[in-house]
């Protein structure tokens, strides 16, 4: 997707339904009080087109806390803020406000090489008041102010000197926070990135050092790095104190940010809101804060591994205002330039249908109505790979075929599936100089004392703890997660191993090469189905992913529309359809929340969201080969979006 690029040069424009005025006569416009003064916005100034006055909107957006961004191919310029995206493409009459369609009395245009839109229309969206003052020939706009967030106290950082990291923890990010409990962040900071005076009392008043060098970067250099702890979607509970495991990020130059937030027991969007206000809160410090505010990078496994990919593919994006603004978070930008997504458990919008097709080729001994239900769910997948047109990079299009038997096991995205399994097996082998120790299961990198899938918050650090504890997903054929380490001699012991009692691989030693059998051999083999039909959906509403889309009170509600077709006259469907008929205290039904946490509805023409956000520069997403929680096709499909 062709990012959209910030419109520093675009000035903005708003046209008020005001009385008709001279084109040389003078206007003035106030925002809370206080006069925009236009000279220092290259002093382009208001005009009159069709008895409307326009007015450089940069100006006023950004007098109001708005940010504005400009699509250079589309022509069509962005409004982002308090909650609310407004979309305006030059000489149209036509504008969106958070996906919905206005007509305006006068086009945006395009005049002396800056961009004017409609007034009234821009400030009445964002909840603003605006009036007229024929006396003074004034144009007043009025925006309450909900909520004061406090900037980071720079007189209060602490020191590891051990470590050499100054860091703050206990920082509220958000100005009327749903759980204090969570929603607080500590920031971690190489020491050289600040000077430090002593206070005398165990704390440091800090200003930032720009010349100071770590690994290659500066203060104003230095990447930003958010882990997202949230295996099982479950709370990520905020630091309290020092990490040693801080350090490796820090001594890599990075300013590392560890905020809590919110898990599945209080619904989604809550725990991408969470992270998003982190962010905000971030950049809402400005320079107080070391760091490249424009190089943020999220990382995360499993749900934490879903919800760093929709940090990724739903910067600002508007349908995650109105949540941001119940919290209070600052009104900047939450557009990241980097996620890592490892295992992600994400695109739940398609989640059943796609465990279906992949992991359920083996399922047996289904009784009639289930196998009926499942066969349904694999059909419904096919289709929606057909529709939305994955396309490899050769630009061949992605489909899937039936095989002769009815199921979906031929056709181009079936081929693409098997060359990534070959393609990872191969590129393994390539790098691997045997004998080669697989090691024991490990733990992930930055856990720092997370959340734990109850939303408690364990105590010390936990960096060794294995994530199959914590989210319960087992990603080793072995007996066991934490199973001892193995050595395989040549890499025929190893694929010998991999190929167990029924082999599905192939191996050429001559070109240290090897080929699978085929999709289902190797599900059989190494991704045997861990769920029942309904995976994420279950039928009882007990998944995780059924709380994760629940109303905040720890139980669970169905969201998957086509499995509630397909139970129609079946004892489940009274549930199912009063479940996707209920809406949050936002007023939102649960298939605007899938929404929010469906990345392809970022990255796909097939869906209403797509170009309604800023989507990340750069992916890192890597799968388990044993991961039996989530189809094959999730990893894959995010990749080729």
């Amino acid at each position: 997707m062709k990012k959209i690029i910030s419109a520093i040069a675009a000035a903005a424009v708003l046209a008020a339904a005001l009385p008709a005025l001279a084109a040389e006569d003078e206007i003035t416009v106030t925002v809370n009080g206080s006069a925009v003064d236009f000279s220092a916005y290259d002093g382009v100034l208001p005009y009159i087109e069709n008895e409307r006055t326009l007015i450089p909107v940069r100006a006023v957006a950004e007098s109001l806390g708005l940010s504005v961004q400009w699509d250079e191919e589309a022509r069509m310029v962005f409004i982002i803020g308090s909650g609310t995206h407004i979309g305006l493409t030059i000489d149209s009459d036509k504008a969106t406000v958070n996906g919905n369609e206005i007509t305006l009395d006068v086009p945006a245009r395009i005049k002396d090489e800056r961009t004017f839109v409609p007034l009234r229309f821009v400030s009445e969206s964002i909840g603003a008041e605006v009036d007229w003052d024929d006396a003074t020939r004034t144009v007043i706009i009025v925006k309450e102010e909900t909520g004061v967030l406090a900037l980071i106290d720079n007189s209060k950082w602490q020191y590891n000197a051990d470590d050499n990291v100054y860091w703050q923890t206990g920082i509220s990010y958000c100005a009327s926070p749903a759980d204090a409990e969570y929603e607080t962040l500590g920031v971690f900071v190489p020491g050289g990135y600040f000077d430090a005076a002593d206070n005398g009392d165990g704390t440091f008043t800090c200003g930032v050092n720009t010349e100071v060098i770590v690994n290659g970067y500066t203060a104003l250099t230095a990447p930003m790095v958010i882990p997202v702890n949230t295996p099982g979607y479950s709370a990520m509970a905020a630091p309290t104190g020092y990490s040693s495991s801080v350090k490796s990020f820090t001594d890599a130059g990075f300013v590392y940010i560890y905020s809590g937030a919110r898990g599945r027991d209080h619904g989604a969007p809550a725990g991408v809101t969470d992270f998003k206000a982190a962010i905000r809160y971030i950049r809402h410090n400005g320079s107080s804060i070391p760091g490249d505010k424009e190089s943020i990078f999220s990382f995360g496994m499993s749900g934490g591994g879903a919800q760093s990919a929709l940090l990724g593919v739903t910067g600002n994006s508007a349908l995650y205002g109105p949540y941001l603004d119940a919290i209070g978070a600052a009104d900047t930008s939450d557009a990241i330039k980097g996620s890592m997504c490892w295992c992600p458990i994400t695109s739940l919008d398609i989640g059943n249908e796609a465990y279906e097709w992949d992991l359920g080729m083996t399922r047996t001994g289904l009784d009639a109505d289930t196998q009926n239900l499942s066969d349904r769910l694999a059909d419904t997948f096919a289709s929606y790979i057909n529709e939305i047109r994955l396309k490899d990079k050769n630009g061949t299009v992605l489909l899937l075929e039936q095989d002769e038997n009815g199921k979906w096991t031929k056709g181009t995205y079936y081929d693409y599936v098997m060359s990534e399994v070959e393609r990872s097996l191969n590129n393994f082998l390539a790098d691997t100089t045997f004998p080669y120790t697989k090691a024991a299961s490990k733990g992930f990198g930055g856990m720092m004392g997370g959340g734990r899938p109850d939303g408690a918050a364990p105590t010390g650090d936990k960096t060794d703890l294995p994530i199959e504890a914590l989210d319960g997903i087992q990603r080793d054929n072995a007996a066991s997660a934490d199973s001892e380490a193995k050595t395989y001699a040549t890499a025929e012991e190893y694929i010998a191993d991999l190929n167990g009692g029924e082999p599905w691989i192939t191996y050429d030693a001559a070109t240290n090469t090897a080929k699978i059998k085929s999709l289902e051999a190797f599900v059989k083999a190494c991704k045997n189905a861990s769920k029942s039909v309904g995976a994420f959906d279950a039928l009882d509403a007990t998944q995780g992913e059924n709380i994760l889309f629940g109303y905040g009170d720890g139980k669970g509600a169905h969201f998957d529309p086509s499995m509630a077709k397909f139970l129609e006259n079946t004892e489940y469907a009274e549930a199912f359809n009063t479940d996707l008929a209920r809406p949050d205290p936002l007023g939102n039904l649960v298939g605007s929340r899938v929404d929010m946490y469906s990345p392809d509805h970022y990255l796909d023409p097939l869906f209403d969201s797509y170009k309604t956000s800023e989507v990340a520069k750069y992916f890192r997403i890597r799968t388990g080969i044993n991961q039996g929680d989530t189809s094959l096709s999730t990893e894959i499909n995010l990749a080729l979006e």
